[in-house]
């Protein structure tokens, strides 16, 4: 085999030995040394913002190649003395990155001075760089991946003969490249994953996540029974509950107990989505199906491929994409916004919502064929005061979060907390609950639960003025409300939410978001409050002070 034949042998090897484009450029920089006599080495790569070239390695020789040993194996040529100095080119305007995308498409490699070179292909060579240059570009189909840049020392050696030999190293330098990018992409997941997870556990109030169903053995006992029987199945279930009644909880304990629980788990609030947005979000879209769609982006469905789709509030679809929600859950396809391929995925669907989707169905808000897609097995989730004797066992289960959430000593409520527990309406539910712990952990500072406090200052039912007869708790005599249903009708379930909502922000002085917001008050994402306020007609300007 000659030395062309061999050389780029070994670097096909080279390229493929490693993922990080700076661990095999500078034995791939041994290797070229047996073709060309070479000074400067600078690979760039498009960015992903498609704004300009980003350096992905750059080396300058501070001493000459030594020739390898006549037994030399693929990789173990001396690579020299190799300094790494970052180089930044300055941001290129649209059209010269368009100039320098055709020029890579064109396969050609371009060598001379650099001064002709850089009037050609502006934008790319240090300041330094003097003598000659070779330029090739690199490509994968028909996508430029960046420019490879050599600057060839002593000036006066280049013919085309070395352009040639170059030109043949095109294929495993972008190979080295792509592995480049591909690592970096999978460590960018990798973090954001990590960074979920983290949240996760800080949010719940978790060092790891388990699969503890507090309630499952009492309250709970009839929805568990359910979940264990229609977990191994792959049928959609519809979950029905209040707001704040644990329905994401339920939803997460049916994919735990699934043959997909090794696959992913979303969770989509569908109220939460701007309505001209919503396509976008759960099926995704291509690049420059609309303004502003800079890259193609995968939707909601075709990253829970394999796993399970949680969608919230399902009753907030619109009818448009009610019809093609159905479509895929009757056989998995569909199409990105802007595209004109269909996809296929294998995803089972859990949604839940607090409205009466029956009642939509008669009132034309919700299609009937969709509801009895989605209906094939409901679970019904009872509100907490349904289920009183999950209080305890929750409330503790909630102070330990707490305090490992804000660092202070555990404090479990006392009888007399429990009492008065017991006795509020929790028109908030599991959720409200939660919130009401914290608080009072917070209020007693590490020295006891403030339950008598914490209560006094959320969130009561309509009817239910803080001001109500109160009765003698059995336990300590403390004094508890009385959870009397109000003399007047119940109001509508909008008008309730609409007070709650209002007394919240009246509480919060109009703030939304923040450690003293209304939406940490209510424990809703800030998102959800601030959709549910414009479906309600609520404007928090007429809350600030």
């Amino acid at each position: 085999m000659d030395e062309l034949h061999q050389g780029l042998l070994n670097l096909w090897r080279l390229a493929a030995l490693h993922w990080r484009l700076d661990d095999s450029l500078p034995a791939i920089a041994g290797e070229l040394g047996r073709i060309l006599s070479f000074q400067h080495l600078l690979a760039l790569e498009f960015d992903p913002g498609a704004t300009g070239l980003t350096p992905a390695a750059h080396w300058t020789l501070t001493a000459p190649l030594a020739p390898p040993p006549p037994a030399a194996t693929p990789g173990s040529a001396t690579t020299a003395d190799l300094t790494t100095s970052p180089v930044s080119p300055p941001p290129l305007p649209d059209s010269a990155l368009d100039r320098l995308r055709a020029w890579c498409r064109e396969e050609q490699v371009s060598h001379g001075p650099v001064t002709t070179l850089a009037a050609q292909l502006p934008g790319l060579f240090p300041p330094a760089w003097a003598g000659e240059a070779l330029a090739l570009g690199l490509i994968m189909g028909e996508e430029p991946l960046g420019i490879l840049l050599i600057g060839v020392d002593p000036p006066g050696t280049l013919g085309e003969a070395a352009r040639h030999r170059v030109q043949a190293l095109r294929e495993p330098l972008t190979l080295a490249l792509r592995n480049h990018q591909r690592l970096r992409e999978l460590l960018a997941l990798r973090e954001a994953a990590e960074a979920d997870r983290r949240s996760l556990l800080a949010r719940l109030g978790r060092r790891e996540l388990t699969d503890t169903l507090i309630g499952g053995e009492a309250g709970l006992r009839e929805v568990m029974r359910g979940v264990e029987l229609v977990a191994p199945a792959s049928a959609p279930v519809l979950i029905l509950g209040e707001t704040g009644s644990g329905k994401e909880v339920i939803a997460r304990a049916i994919h735990r107990r699934s043959a997909r629980a090794q696959g992913p788990f979303l969770r989509v609030n569908c109220g939460a989505i701007p309505p001209d947005l919503v396509d976008s979000e759960l099926f995704g879209h291509e690049k420059g199906s609309f303004t502003g769609a800079a890259a193609r982006r995968l939707g909601w469905f075709e990253r829970a491929d394999r796993g399970t789709l949680f969608l919230d509030e399902i009753g907030e679809l619109t009818p448009a994409i009610q019809v093609r929600l159905l479509r895929i859950l009757q056989d998995g396809s569909f199409e990105r916004v802007g595209g004109q391929q269909t996809l296929h995925v294998d995803v089972r669907l859990i949604a839940a919502t607090h409205r009466d989707l029956r009642a939509m169905v008669r009132d034309g808000q919700f299609r009937a064929d969709l509801w009895y897609r989605i209906n094939v097995f409901p679970l019904h989730l009872p509100a907490l005061r349904e289920r009183p004797e999950d209080i305890p066992a929750l409330a503790n289960h909630f102070a330990d979060k707490a305090a490992l959430r804000l660092g202070l000593a555990l404090q479990l409520p006392t009888p007399a907390d429990l009492a008065l527990l017991r006795a509020y309406p929790w028109p908030g539910n599991v959720r409200e609950l939660a919130a009401v712990i914290e608080r009072a952990a917070i209020l007693g500072d590490g020295q006891g639960l403030e339950v008598a406090r914490a209560l006094g200052t959320g969130p009561i039912l309509p009817g239910i003025p803080a001001g109500a007869p109160v009765a003698t708790a059995a336990a300590g005599g403390s004094a508890v409300r009385e959870p009397s249903v109000p003399s007047r009708a119940i109001e509508p379930l909008d008008d309730a939410m609409r007070l709650h909502i209002e007394r919240a922000l009246a509480q919060c002085y109009g703030r939304v978001e923040g450690p003293f917001g209304a939406a940490r008050l209510l424990d809703v994402n800030p998102d959800t409050l601030r959709s549910r306020m414009r479906r309600l007609g609520i404007s928090r300007a007429a809350f600030k002070p």
